[in-house]
């Protein structure tokens, strides 16, 4: 790091498999002020494992914060939209941090370790916020809020062969483990957290553990995979992974001036819960606007052509109007064309809505307008 008084930029951080990736010749790239892998050969070749065999991903610059005392759940139950009191101990759920105005601040898993022990995982780019929100939403409950961030090392095994490859590795009851549940094992001698969750729209498994394990894990992940065809994955593939699942990605589909109703996520709000929560009455408000007449939707678009839409890039209409805007696009390596998550006017909504069409670069590229997901695993 640089000295505090230097006006020069901090260096990134690097994991605790830095070593690893450099090694294995990763173009690395700089995420969230971290030194991340960003792909080791072909990104598509990486995304096309991930989906038919199996990828190995070190997510290690996510933000873990745990919460413990007789008071953790009432908490997060204040500080998130979750109902997460509600949340059985060894389960994890799906939730998000908004503002007083309802605007997300991040969306967040939430696993219940014990009755009073929950670990909250933060996008990397947010754990700084996370951590300062539930710090100051937790006063006046009985709960201690730790930074964990350098607690854990994260790796991810993701895809169909996923199960099989962490089998071999422990006599965890993997068969057992529920979508969003979370047990203590050890895989391969190492101590774990394993959940059965991912960010990829497949079947896997986040393995928390400590940073002096992590080489060794993840060794041992690359050798009992080496017969099922895993490869190494990095963000550029993760990144089209989940696209093609339609999860949005925070900054992009989700910003602080976005409600998880705007999202198409207001399923994560839960009003019925007893007491009151940061955002309520923001929230409660654009649930209603959302319903009755909601400005925009968040969509899909499918390219008829070949050019990619980026962020930023405007969606128009047969006659010119700009109608919304693209959140996230890139060429899809499952259904070979390019495609895009976009914010558009309710009335453009629908899927087969024709006349739609993205402004790349001044041209007007046609594209469909479909329902989210893109791809979903068969079960």
């Amino acid at each position: 790091m640089t000295d505090s008084s230097s006006s020069s930029p901090a260096s990134p951080r690097r994991t605790a498999l830095d070593a690893t990736h450099r090694a294995l010749g990763a173009t690395m790239t700089d995420f969230a002020g971290w030194d991340m892998p960003l792909r080791y050969a072909s990104e598509r070749d990486e995304h096309l494992a991930v989906r038919g065999r199996a990828g190995l991903f070190d997510l290690s610059h996510m933000g873990e914060i745990t919460l413990t005392g007789p008071q953790a759940a009432d908490a997060l139950d204040y500080a998130l939209v979750g109902n997460i009191g509600k949340v059985a101990v060894g389960r994890a759920r799906y939730t998000m941090i908004c503002d007083a105005e309802g605007g997300i601040l991040d969306d967040l898993i939430v696993y219940r370790l014990g009755g009073q022990e929950f670990m909250v995982v933060a996008n990397a780019s947010n754990a700084q916020v996370v951590l300062d929100a539930l710090t100051e939403r937790a006063a006046g409950f009985d709960v201690s809020v730790r930074d964990d961030r350098d607690a854990y090392a994260l790796l991810a095994v993701q895809g169909p062969k996923a199960a099989e490859i962490l089998t071999s590795l422990t006599d965890a009851d993997l068969a057992g483990l529920k979508y969003y549940a979370g047990l203590p094992g050890t895989v391969a001698g190492v101590s774990a957290l394993i959940a059965r969750t991912g960010y990829t729209g497949e079947d896997g498994f986040e393995l928390f553990v400590g940073p002096s394990d992590a080489e060794r894990l993840w060794q041992a992940l690359t050798e009992a995979g080496a017969g099922l065809g895993l490869v190494p994955a990095g963000l550029s593939c993760r990144d089209t992974l989940r696209l093609e699942a339609g999860m949005p990605l925070y900054g992009h589909e989700l910003t602080k001036a976005t409600t998880p109703f705007d999202a198409g996520l207001g399923r994560v709000v839960k009003f019925e819960k007893a007491g009151d929560f940061v955002g309520r009455a923001a929230l409660a408000a654009a649930a209603e606007k959302a319903e009755s007449a909601p400005p925009r939707k968040l969509v899909g678009l499918v390219a008829k052509g070949r050019r990619v839409p980026r962020a930023g890039f405007s969606v128009v209409a047969s006659d010119g109007s700009v109608i919304g805007e693209v959140t996230s696009g890139a060429p899809s390596p499952t259904l070979g064309k390019p495609i895009a998550m976009a914010y558009v006017d309710a009335a453009h909504a629908e899927p087969g809505t024709a006349g739609v069409s993205v402004d790349i670069r001044g041209s007007h590229e046609p594209y469909e307008v479909v329902a989210l997901p893109f791809y979903k695993r068969e079960r």
